[in-house]
């Protein structure tokens, strides 16, 4: 279908780099970057990995061999790591100070041995050094609505630029092995996702479903051509008015309501409660929140089908308070929890109790990997819609990141399955 343009927004890239043409300096500047490099130089040479270092006197090369990464300005990554760590990192392949032709396969043997870049004896100064989140970005109803609408509001052309004609913007689960996946197998992917995850909360005719987090619908039409009821919730302005379009072009606008609201407001009782890629959003202070509200409004005999991109129990208690790239530039406020701390907190405060767990973390890889390819290759159209080059490095280093951690194992995503122990 053809989509509806975007409503008028403020310019893309308008207040998003404050502070990036500025390279830290000074005192401290210069002490903090000394260790920073040799702290790269260190970790570069157990690496299989292969870095150019522009230097004044000539190109230096370290690492065993591998992926590559070429530093034009040397000094400016080793001041930007040294004040700001990944943070810094990050910000030097915005500026340009270094590049990868294979981004994601640099960052993936990265990703891999992330716990051991720093050494251990320095890893418990890790409360001392990283920043913790702002606390205007913390998950409260207050600022849930302005932290949704950083990422989800940019722009609806743009996320079409890149995304399958379904518009999911999760993890694609293919039939097949994830590392042969092709642009055209994105969409069938898509479909088996959801109705897989439809299939284990018993959605049929005559199902009252509640979705919390709406994407841009195509998991409520699919529940409605079931013969579904679905009260799908969102706070991004942008999605809730392409929802409630595609929905109406299906045909289903009598069964589907989409609405701005909290997941904290919901309130009725509904025989299924499905959830994609949404609690990364809701922040550790409220995990206990979001699951006892499920629990207040699944029926009797409900289920819960939830899909949850994750992370190892320890790393996440390591870097729950930590201020990072993603934070500052992609999604304010969230965080990964594990199936650890899942388990933990409906057991401890609610009925539900985790039936069901498939993992499939290869197969974000392949996704991320296909919409990288897709995003990259629309450059005029991201540049029409009003978007900088920067931004362009900013989306291409995101989406290569987050392939870099499923790829490696540090991150996993999952399809959680719930139910009360008399339903189980």
């Amino acid at each position: 279908m053809t989509m509806t343009p975007s409503r008028p927004t403020s310019p893309p890239q308008a207040d998003r780099w404050p502070g990036l043409d500025v390279v830290p300096s000074g005192p401290r500047a210069r002490v903090s970057a000394q260790i920073a490099q040799r702290l790269f130089v260190a970790a570069v040479d157990r690496l299989d990995v292969t870095v150019h270092l522009d230097l004044p006197e000539g190109r230096r090369t370290i690492g065993r061999g591998g992926p590559e990464m070429t530093v034009h300005r040397p000094e400016e990554l080793w001041a930007r790591v040294g004040r700001h760590q990944l943070i810094g990192f990050g910000e030097a392949y915005l500026t340009g100070a270094w590049d990868a032709p294979d981004l994601g396969g640099f960052l993936t043997v990265l990703a891999a041995e992330m716990q051991h870049l720093v050494p251990q004896n320095l890893q418990k100064l890790r409360t001392i050094v990283a920043k913790r989140p702002p606390s205007h970005q913390r998950s409260s109803k207050q600022n849930s609505q302005s932290n949704i609408a950083h990422h989800y509001d940019l722009s609806n052309d743009l996320f079409e630029l890149f995304l399958d004609p379904t518009m999911s913007y999760s993890s694609a689960l293919f039939p097949g092995s994830p590392a042969d996946a092709r642009a055209e197998d994105l969409e069938p992917a898509q479909a088996h996702k959801i109705e897989r995850l439809l299939d284990r909360a018993k959605v049929g005719a005559g199902s009252r479903v509640l979705e919390i987090g709406s994407g841009w619908g195509e998991l409520a039409i699919r529940a409605a051509r079931r013969g579904a009821t679905v009260r799908t919730i969102t706070l991004s302005v942008e999605q809730q008015h392409l929802a409630e379009a595609r929905i109406e072009a299906a045909g289903f606008s009598h069964l589907v309501d989409v609405e701005i609201c909290d997941y904290r407001d919901v309130t009725g009782e509904f025989d299924a409660v499905v959830s994609v890629e949404m609690i990364e959003a809701v922040g550790h202070d409220y995990w206990g929140e979001y699951f006892r509200t499920i629990d207040s409004v699944l029926a009797p005999g409900g289920i819960v089908a939830i899909q949850a991109i994750t992370m190892p129990h320890d790393r996440m208690v390591a870097t729950r308070n930590t201020y990072t790239w993603i934070h500052k530039y992609i999604f304010p406020g969230g965080l990964l929890p594990s199936v650890s701390v899942i388990e933990q907190i409906t057991h401890e405060q609610t009925s539900l109790r985790l039936v069901e767990r498939q993992a499939f973390g290869q197969h974000y890889a392949a996704t991320l990997r296909l919409w990288d390819d897709a995003f990259l290759g629309a450059p005029e159209q991201v540049a029409a819609l009003g978007f900088d080059e920067t931004f362009v490095r900013m989306w291409h280093f995101y989406l290569e990141y987050s392939r870099a951690g499923f790829a490696s194992g540090y991150i996993d995503v999952n399809q959680l399955v719930l139910a009360r122990p008399d339903h189980a």
